[in-house]
Formats: C-alpha cells, structure tokens, sequence
C-alpha cells in the first residue's frame, strides 16, 4: 500500500549524479510534496516534483533558504564545491605563464545552515568518503548538527557514475546498512529510515507511511 498524511513537505537539493533525484522520485511516489532544487544536469523531473533550477552554489544556497521555512523534512544529496573564485574572470583566461595562482573563498555550507535555524526541519545529508567511512561521517554529523548523515563510499563502480549505491546510515541513538543495490531502490529504504526518525524526533501524532516496494 501507498499512504501518506498530506501536508509531509520535502525540500531535497542535488548538483550531479542520479541519487539525488531517486531520493526526490521516492519521496513523491511515497505521496509527499516535494521541491527539488538541482545543478544544471540533463535528468528528467521525476513526476509530481516541483523543480527550481539553479547555476552555482550561491544560487543553491539563496534557493533553499527561501523555500526551507515551509519545509517538514530537507535531505541535501548536493555534493556543492567548498570553494569558488573570489573574483570570477569575466573573460577568458588567456595563457600567458607556467603557472597560475587563484584565489578562492569558501562556499556556504547549505546543510549546516538549515540544521542551524531557529525551526530547522528534520536535517538529512550525504557524505561521499574514499576513507574511513564510518568516522568521517559521524564526525560530519555531529560538525554540521543534522539528525542524519548517510554516508557512501565512492569509487570502485560506486556513488558517482553509477547506476548502483550503497549507504550506511548513522543517527543521533543507531546505524543502519542499505546494502549495494539500484539507486532507485536504494532511495526507496533511506525515506523509509527518514520517516521512522522524523517521526520519533518530532513526536509526531500523525503516522506516515512510505511506500515499501522494494525496500526490503
């Protein structure tokens, strides 16, 4: 069965790669409202998701606090660049010696800033490691202050350019491990952790259920 108590609002943000947009397709096909704010790509709207397409991780960062404050649940996928040019060349840099020095400023951190607002939603990221899984990605929740981080090891036909994922998922009080599978299915099992946490975090009286195909 597919039920959902309406209004369970999700905001998702995403630059690359196709994890973020299955996350966006389950949480609608689960029957939530969902705001998709993507990087240029070349990826299908998944049916039923508003989309806000933006350029740079500026734009991302402005869109998502503007559309936040009605939000239930935000799940940032985004692998958004730390840094960028501290005064973009508005033309062409033309090749005149060996060597080249840029100066660069830190972009802001998307995640950390919604999990820091007075009434942040229910906070889901993404931590993409080649190391030290397990450590990185508990110390990326704690540091950003979000109530989940799904952390996933890239490389080795994993993660990015690839049709196939696989997470461990780390909370406040457990962990949980969605073994290597299609993303879409992959995406399916995380929304259902979500809406377990979401709804002890929040103590919620209504009782959502997400779509369990293919989750197990």
């Amino acid at each position: 069965t597919r039920e959902a108590i309406d209004p369970v609002r999700f905001l998702s943000n995403h630059s690359s790669g196709r994890m973020g947009f299955a996350v966006a397709a389950a949480a609608a096909e689960a029957g939530a409202a969902v705001t998709l704010i993507s990087g240029p790509v070349s990826l299908a709207t998944p049916p039923g998701v508003q989309r806000i397409d933006v350029e740079s991780a500026a734009d991302m960062y402005a869109a998502v606090m503007q559309a936040v404050t009605s939000t239930d649940i935000f799940i940032s996928v985004a692998a958004v660049a730390d840094y960028r040019p501290a005064v973009p060349a508005p033309q062409k840099i033309k090749k005149e010696s060996a060597e080249i020095s840029l100066d660069l400023i830190r972009n802001p951190d998307i995640l950390a800033a919604v999990a820091a607002l007075p009434d942040a939603p229910f906070t889901a990221g993404f931590a993409a490691e080649t190391e030290s899984i397990v450590s990185n990605a508990q110390d990326k929740r704690l540091a950003k202050g979000v109530d989940m981080i799904a952390a996933n090891r890239v490389g080795a036909g994993l993660g990015f350019n690839s049709e196939e994922n696989a997470l461990h998922v780390f909370w406040e009080k457990g962990e949980q491990v969605l073994p290597v599978t299609g993303k879409v299915k992959l995406a399916r099992q995380l929304l259902n952790l979500i809406a377990e946490q979401f709804q002890r975090s929040h103590h919620q009286e209504k009782v959502i259920k997400f779509n369990a195909k293919d989750s197990a």
